[in-house]
């Protein structure tokens, strides 16, 4: 039986870009009105820049900005703490504490559903906790939610298949379209963290402005996930966070690839495990001979400077093509 059919606010930012079909399905198969906050602008990230602390990333402080901009027009917040999403393998602490610090810093901040999803020790156990325990906070239970998780679980397959097939588009070694100068576009690598990469404001727009410039542009969920993991696992150790290992491995599996002209990392300025990645990735690319551009953001980027980089990068790419 149906308690209360909830107003739910769901950030477009951090997770959203992985989870979010997987979210929305679960929660409105519950019978949630689900409210997810409108694409980033100019007035969202200043509204989280002035509620975050100063030692935040970027994509924090624009988590801030769209949880604030929900509180007024919900009932509550979906928050989930992840802690790990994959076996041995887990989050950055400042994001697994965004439930507590959003409570702290919004003022009349509504009830925040703060689920925790732990897979690192028994994966099938800590996503099935989690789902029991999101169901229970919105007043769920029993066959619906096994109903509701079998919709989520198709619906995120469907979503993963549908970038699967947009990937053999622009796979590594299909060579498509002629640029004015009669040669095709070069292919560049981008990769980074999917709330910079597809966040168009945030993220700067660099797979467009590549694209602008000549360039056609190869990203992390263009080609098998396998891929990348079959590259990090040749590296001295395990990678310890799961979204840097995701980069990584995307690096070093475009590396490898003779057509790929170049590599773009994007970062944010104040990201602990990009420091490493970032460090390490232009160690491998160095290695195999690739150009590799790291664009470093944060809320004091210019845009100018950014695009006066990128058409140095592809200048220098394009004096680098065979002739």
């Amino acid at each position: 039986m149906k308690v209360k059919q909830w107003r739910l606010g769901v950030p477009r930012a951090l997770f959203y870009y992985y989870y979010a079909p997987w979210w929305e399905a679960f929660l409105q198969a519950l019978g949630a009105q689900v409210v997810v906050s409108p694409p980033t602008t100019r007035e969202i990230m200043d509204l989280g820049i002035s509620l975050a602390v100063a030692e935040a990333c970027l994509p924090v402080k624009v988590y801030y900005g769209h949880a604030a901009w929900l509180a007024p027009r919900v009932e509550a917040l979906f928050v989930p703490r992840l802690v790990s999403v994959e076996q041995k393998s887990f989050i950055c602490p400042k994001l697994m504490g965004l439930p507590d610090m959003l409570r702290a810093a919004i003022k009349d901040c509504p009830p925040v559903i703060d689920v925790t999803v732990d897979m690192s020790r028994r994966p099938e156990e800590g996503l099935k906790a989690a789902i029991r325990d999101t169901a229970r906070a919105i007043g769920s239970r029993g066959r619906e939610v096994y109903r509701a998780g079998e919709i989520a679980r198709a619906r995120y397959r469907d979503w993963l298949a549908g970038q699967q097939e947009q990937g053999r588009e622009f796979s590594p070694g299909k060579k498509e379209g002629i640029t004015p100068g009669g040669q095709p576009p070069l292919a560049v690598g981008l990769v980074g963290h999917n709330y910079l990469l597809h966040d168009r404001y945030l993220g700067m727009d660099i797979a467009g402005k590549v694209t602008r410039l000549g360039g056609r542009v190869i990203l992390p969920e263009n080609f098998a996930p396998e891929l990348g993991e079959a590259a990090c696992r040749r590296l001295p150790k395990r990678l310890y966070w799961t979204l840097g290992r995701k980069i990584m491995g995307a690096a070093l599996h475009l590396m490898e690839q003779e057509e790929v002209a170049g590599l773009i990392h994007l970062t944010a300025f104040g990201c602990g495990p990009d420091s490493l990645v970032g460090d390490l990735a232009e160690r491998y690319a160095h290695r195999h001979g690739k150009p590799f551009l790291l664009l470093t953001l944060d809320e004091h980027t210019g845009e100018a400077g950014v695009e006066t980089r990128l058409e140095a990068f592809m200048d220098m790419l394009a004096r680098r093509r065979p002739a």
